[in-house]
């Protein structure tokens, strides 16, 4: 081979060689480039899948509990006495004075004040001298019409005029028992300037002092005194209407007074009203309470506590379980996928930390505690403490379920 031959040769296989290095370089970068992408979305796809988990919310599952204790249904209790009499003044007058003051114990009949009746006893006085001229009147009317009776058998007298003598005799007659009967009446007022006590019992309220001027009242006004028979205590209850079937006459209940604490008081419920009051939606009932020291009061607030047997068909979940939202009282509970499933109930007997549900739930439903307020019917949930595949089903299928819904 000739030098040019050799001289020419050599600038071809440069390039050959520089088009190799070319192309390697380019695979190169494009393997490195590929690697890159392929690390980058095989972390975004770690990331969305790790990111799709924890979406997934963890939740505590609970079951309703079926219990046949008694439950115990407390009801605010007005106490009242036995009996009560208020006393009011039944003559017009003034305080003469009074005996007896708040908290003094009586006995029926005892002098608890006087009322000066000036006007009264002028009045008495006046009907009196009344009866006194009507007697006289009488007495000559009688002893004249006796005298004209005995005239008209001797023929001394007309018929006529014994019969008008007869009719003036009846008529002054009439007047004197007018005139007797207006001097009891005043008598009987008399009577009313002794305030006494109608039965045994306790004074719980004076409202007068010496010299207060009052007037004949008719139960319109503030009493004068006020007495109260406290040997038993009545109690009234407004029991609701969902619980009058479960109430029954001759109960015995427990009763607690904020005033007595730890102490408690036995009552008898006696009667109720056997009706429903339209405006409350409750039944008055009346319970009688013995106190024989005297400790309940009459006006005390009190907290009965009826025992009421136990629905055998009620469950009994925490009150964190509930949903309280436009829709009523509801559950979320779940399926055997763990999927949600909201549930309407009906409330039973509210017992402070749980609620009874008589409808709506049955003992196997799986009820969510303290659902997330975003919780809807057909959401995938993870149970706290269940591995996560237990269910069968993991969040990529339950991700593709809720894309094709």
């Amino acid at each position: 081979m000739s030098n040019d031959e050799t001289t020419a040769q050599k600038p071809v296989k440069h390039h050959r060689v520089l088009w190799i290095a070319a192309i390697v370089v380019l695979i190169g970068a494009g393997a490195i480039a590929f690697t890159g992408i392929k690390s980058r979305m095989d972390n975004f796809d770690r990331l969305n899948n790790q990111a799709e988990a924890v979406a997934i919310p963890t939740v505590e599952v609970i079951h309703p509990t079926r219990s046949m204790k008694e439950k115990t249904l407390a009801l605010p209790g007005d106490v009242e006495a036995f009996y009560s009499a208020p006393i009011y003044a039944r003559v017009n007058g003034y305080i003469k004075m009074w005996y007896k003051d708040i908290g003094a114990r009586v006995k029926a009949g005892d002098l608890l004040g006087e009322i000066d009746t000036p006007d009264l006893d002028q009045q008495l006085s006046q009907s009196r001298a009344n009866l006194d001229v009507a007697l006289a009147n009488w007495k000559i009317a009688n002893i004249t019409a006796r005298r004209w009776k005995s005239l008209l058998k001797s023929d001394s007298v007309s018929r006529q005029d014994s019969d008008v003598k007869d009719s003036d005799n009846e008529a002054q007659l009439a007047a004197v028992k007018a005139a007797q009967a207006d001097v009891a009446r005043l008598q009987a007022l008399e009577a009313f300037k002794r305030l006494v006590a109608p039965f045994d019992g306790i004074v719980t309220a004076r409202r007068t002092d010496v010299g207060a001027l009052v007037n004949a009242g008719g139960g319109v006004g503030p009493e004068m005194f006020e007495v109260a028979d406290v040997h038993q205590m009545r109690v009234y209850v407004r029991v609701p209407q969902s619980y009058t079937a479960q109430i029954k006459v001759g109960m015995q209940v427990d009763m607690t007074l904020p005033q007595y604490p730890g102490r408690v008081f036995q009552a008898k419920l006696i009667t109720t009203a056997a009706a429903i009051d339209p405006q409350s939606r409750t039944m008055l009932v009346e319970l009688l309470a013995d106190n024989p020291d005297e400790v309940l009061t009459p006006g005390t607030y009190a907290t009965v506590n009826f025992s009421l047997p136990p629905e055998p068909d009620a469950l009994t979940i925490p009150v964190s379980a509930f949903l309280f939202q436009q829709n009523g009282m509801q559950v979320a509970t779940l399926d055997s996928s763990n999927h949600v499933v909201i549930k309407d109930v009906t409330i039973g007997t509210d017992m402070g930390v749980n609620l009874e549900v008589v409808a709506g739930l049955s003992a196997d439903d799986r009820v969510i505690n303290t659902p997330p307020d975003e919780i809807s019917n057909g959401d995938f949930v993870h149970v706290f403490g269940e591995a996560p595949g237990k269910s069968g089903h993991s969040p990529g299928t339950q991700q593709v379920s809720q894309v094709g819904e």
